[in-house]
């Protein structure tokens, strides 16, 4: 029979998914068949797995921790915020509609067959589920007809390990007052807890732990340190996100748009030596890049319109006509055209012209395009690098005359166009396989007069292996395992 075990949090933050990740890793290390599972996710990072469904891209790193193929039933519900009060519902992996988040709190419980399912289907493959949860279960506002937290806890039986995070301060309150939150039954179901990112002597937190302990009769199961992994973040939440200054020899500006998604393609140029990612949301912090990016974004017109209202457009604008190189990718490409129009409504805004960079215009579609590719770069500048990437967009681009692709695809389509120093194109991951980074910094290092750094492309999927094995060894060695599988089993903790 299958086993499970939950991940909460004392609130959003505090470590809940690569906490998940490590625990996927540790058990898959241990010959167990293991997966993750969150029943709900709301990120703008997503994922298209190979039969093409969408899932959030926090259980795809959890499911590669445990050796498995992303798999949309990982991650049944995902919701992604279009506006401060709306979001785009996916269940299993497909567009159910755009909802309030007040509709969708009346009608989320009639999404829990579909959570049911997903689960008890992965669970005849697996020997171990690792649950994540969402926010924190002491939510109480939002604590009826829940479907990630404790609700979803009851429905599949599962034990529960409540995690902390010492590194904001107020740990002690922050378990102590979840779990007085709690409903007795819910209560029962934690099996101990765990404090996270913690920096410094362990020891000095011992008489906390003790008094901890007997306030709740509910053991810490261990204390883990603030661990320097490279893996991927919860979007919301990304240091990276907060990087605004260029500290390597190439400086990359990326314009951190309001609803800006699937910013994890430049994972891989973060991780080159010679180049700098910094994110930029105003006009004063754009300098004099070496390479002005447009990323993926939620809401393409919405974003345009933020960019043409803060003056970055223009700013952008006066940097290519100047010189600077410009990429667009996904909804960053559709800016950088003449024209986007909505016919079906689906941004409710009409027809706007485009930054005028690219001979192109787009239709926004009612279906979405979701779809796995590989591909060859034909762009000459960086031609005959291979591609793995995929599409995710609402929206078909006619390129005009003037331009060339920037891609052909492995069924012979081409995607994308390039004019001079303007680049646009709709593959997400397209940096991944390391050989469009390594060619990318070796044109822009040639183009400052320094010598192209000579760094072989970087296996993507070997460092992340590696990165997962750190994480594991952590986290194994902080948490008292035996209790953990204790928990697993249904036992009171030794």
């Amino acid at each position: 029979m299958t086993k499970n075990l939950m991940i909460q949090g004392t609130m959003s933050g505090v470590g809940k998914s690569l906490l998940t990740a490590a625990l996927c890793r540790i058990f898959w290390q241990d010959g167990y068949r293991v997966a993750p599972f969150k029943s709900q996710n709301m990120a703008l990072n997503s994922y298209i797995t190979q039969d093409g469904l969408e899932m959030g891209r926090a259980q795809v790193v959890q499911a590669r921790a445990a050796g498995k193929e992303p798999d949309v039933r990982m991650n049944p519900i995902l919701l992604k915020p279009s506006s401060d009060v709306g979001s785009q519902l996916i269940v299993g992996g497909k567009v159910r509609g755009e909802y309030r988040a007040a509709d969708y709190f009346k009608m989320k419980r009639s999404l829990i067959p579909d959570v049911l399912a997903a689960y008890h289907s992965l669970a005849q493959e697996n020997d171990i589920l690792v649950i994540e949860g969402a926010g924190s279960p002491a939510e109480i506002n939002l604590k009826q007809d829940d479907i990630v937290n404790m609700g979803l806890a009851k429905l599949v039986d599962a034990p529960v390990l409540l995690v902390g995070d010492i590194d904001r301060g107020g740990v002690f309150a922050q378990l102590y007052g979840t779990l007085e939150l709690l409903e007795p039954d819910e209560r029962a179901r934690v099996a101990g807890c765990i404090i996270n990112k913690f920096r410094g002597d362990v020891g000095l937190l011992k008489p906390g732990l003790t008094m901890l302990e007997e306030k709740t009769n509910i053991p810490v199961l261990g204390v883990v340190p603030y661990a320097t992994v490279d893996l991927e973040d919860e979007d919301s939440l990304a240091l990276c996100l907060d990087q605004t200054e260029a500290r390597r020899p190439v400086d990359i500006a990326v314009l951190r748009l309001p609803r800006i998604s699937n910013f994890t393609d430049f994972t891989p140029l973060e991780r080159h030596p010679a180049l700098g990612v910094r994110y930029v949301s105003k006009v004063g912090e754009l300098g004099q890049p070496d390479l002005v990016v447009l990323p993926g974004t939620k809401n393409t017109m919405d974003d345009l319109l933020w960019l043409r209202q803060n003056g970055l457009e223009t700013a952008v604008k006066h940097l290519a006509a100047n010189g600077t190189p410009v990429l667009g990718i996904c909804g960053g490409y559709q800016m950088l055209g003449r024209t986007l129009a909505d016919p079906y409504g689906v941004e409710k805004l009409g027809v706007l012209s485009g930054l005028g960079l690219l001979p192109c215009e787009t239709a926004f579609s009612a279906q979405k395009t979701r779809t796995r590719v590989t591909a060859e770069v034909t762009a000459p500048l960086f031609s005959g690098a291979k591609l793995d990437g995929y599409e995710i967009h609402m929206g078909v681009t006619k390129v005009g005359e003037g331009a060339t692709p920037f891609c052909r695809l492995s069924d012979g389509r081409t995607d994308g166009a390039v004019v001079g120093n303007i680049f646009g194109t709709y593959l997400h991951g397209l940096f991944d396989t390391g050989e469009l980074t390594d060619a990318l910094a070796r044109w822009l290092l040639t183009r400052k007069g320094l010598d192209p750094v000579a760094v072989q492309p970087e296996d993507q999927k070997a460092y992340q292996e590696r990165q997962f094995d750190l994480l594991a060894d952590v986290v194994r060695n902080s948490l008292d395992m035996h209790a953990v599988y204790a928990a697993l089993e249904g036992k009171e903790t030794p």
